[in-house]
């Protein structure tokens, strides 16, 4: 078992949840409800966005959650627009950080930092419609024009490639015949609420 150092969870002790987000933050919302409700036996201490005025703040503040805006163009580069986000995390003791819907790529510095303990959700089942530019509606439409059968969705560690770090699980939805890629997204959305719980569970049982 890897060493997470002194931030880890020891027994007894509540994962500590950071989030990071770009939008309106759904899976957020998932994740803080199945805090809520002891399905994940944690809590959500911090929410960090790349972008200010996005509803997923909003989810944020109704819920009592501490939250923030880390903007890239602040920084020189995408290592220091990482490290700021890394100090943030680990001045709330993070255990995992989970991205849901969070567009910007993490660097090296945090990677390391948080090994295995940085999870993303992505709307296909990967490695399929994955890689860099592969996100949203894009990836619907994308499954829809090759006709796949099913799709679904993956949640998978964060390595330094996009959507290419190691399968925590996946969740598969039938494609239907007469689908637009809004009716597909909001049937693998569905999947993606129920994933990322039952992910974040398997990760933190490491930690205990």
């Amino acid at each position: 078992m890897p060493s997470y150092g002194s931030a880890g969870a020891g027994k007894g002790e509540v994962i500590r949840i950071t989030v990071l987000v770009s939008g309106g933050g759904s899976n957020l919302q998932s994740i803080i409800d199945a805090c809520g409700s002891g399905k994940i036996d944690g809590r959500v201490v911090l929410v960090i966005s790349n972008k200010d005025g996005v509803y997923a703040l909003q989810r944020a503040a109704a819920e009592g959650i501490e939250a923030c805006v880390v903007d890239r163009n602040s920084y020189e580069n995408d290592e220091g627009f990482s490290e700021e986000i890394m100090r943030l995390a680990k001045e709330k003791k993070t255990d995992i950080i989970c991205l849901a819907g969070f567009l910007k790529k993490l660097k090296k510095n945090i990677i390391k930092e948080y090994p295995g303990r940085i999870l993303n959700i992505h709307p296909a089942l990967l490695p399929s419609y994955g890689g860099k530019g592969m996100y949203g509606l894009r990836v619907h439409r994308a499954v829809l024009e090759n006709r796949e059968k099913e799709s679904g969705c993956t949640v998978h560690i964060v390595n330094e490639e996009y959507d290419r770090g190691p399968i925590v699980l996946q969740r598969k939805v039938p494609v239907k015949r007469t689908d637009t890629p809004e009716e597909l997204a909001e049937r693998v959305l569905r999947e993606e609420h129920r994933a990322y719980p039952d992910a974040i569970n398997i990760i933190s049982r490491k930690l205990q």
